[in-house]
């Protein structure tokens, strides 16, 4: 088992190369280059950082959301790219799961939240219990504020994980005193996180077409929202059979 993963769902572009249960190399970088412009020499440079060629991989690993419209289609297309010439199989990954596997720590709840602009997140909440990360609450997007202000109410420690924390959170919102934000290293996504995911669904023999999988948005993208307003008679219309 030699995967290659990637994340690109937020501002953070992350590549990992791992074997079974073991990273060999990982490249994790927050700027103001796009992902377009860093992802490709990313995946060269972690390759040749782990003595891995290409041509060695048994399987691409990819975070597919929710996040960044822009970031996902970008990784979800490298992904779908390399695993379709590479003739092996592709894997989707949760953004918010793989950021709760960070923090295995029994005992609390690792809220995730990733900017979904306009004071809102995407967000969905965990628990490990018996070595298993277990969804607590279902992602869905919610006001900001609201997520805080909820999870003073728990009768439990919670650990807020997610460039929504970094953005509009740590330093700017007073949070309940059962509430806290996880270290700077490990607030943000990693794709060694999205590896280790990964590779148990691809050694249960599990995976995804690469002709079907699409990234998980949640919500509509603002563009498409504006050209409905703009044009609402057409976007009225059914589509043609």
């Amino acid at each position: 088992m030699l995967v290659l993963a990637i994340d690109t769902a937020t501002q953070v572009s992350s590549v990992a190369v791992a074997s079974e249960g073991r990273l060999l190399s990982e490249l994790t970088m927050q700027g103001k280059l796009t992902h377009s412009e860093t992802l490709l020499p990313h995946i060269e440079q972690v390759l040749k950082m782990a003595a891995v060629d290409k041509s060695q991989l048994t399987g691409i690993v990819v975070s597919n959301g929710p996040g960044s419209f822009t970031g996902l289609r970008i990784g979800l297309a490298a992904a779908k790219a390399m695993s379709y010439v590479l003739g092996v199989p592709l894997v989707g990954v949760s953004t918010l799961q793989a950021m709760a596997y960070q923090l295995p720590v029994p005992g609390v709840r690792l809220m995730c939240l990733l900017d979904a602009q306009k004071g809102n997140a995407y967000v969905e909440s965990y628990k490990w219990e018996n070595n298993i990360l277990q969804v607590v609450e279902a992602v869905k997007v919610a006001k900001i504020s609201d997520i805080v202000a909820g999870c003073g109410q728990l009768a439990e420690q919670v650990i807020l994980l997610g460039d929504a924390v970094q953005k509009k959170i740590a330093g700017k919102i007073e949070l309940p005193a059962n509430v806290s934000t996880a270290m700077p290293h490990l607030v943000m996504p990693r794709a060694a996180c999205v590896a280790m995911l990964g590779q148990q669904r691809l050694l249960a023999g599990d995976a995804d077409n690469v002709m079907d999988l699409e990234p998980v948005y949640i919500r509509r993208s603002e563009a498409e929202v504006l050209w409905e307003k703009r044009h609402p008679e057409e976007a009225s219309v059914p589509p043609r059979p």
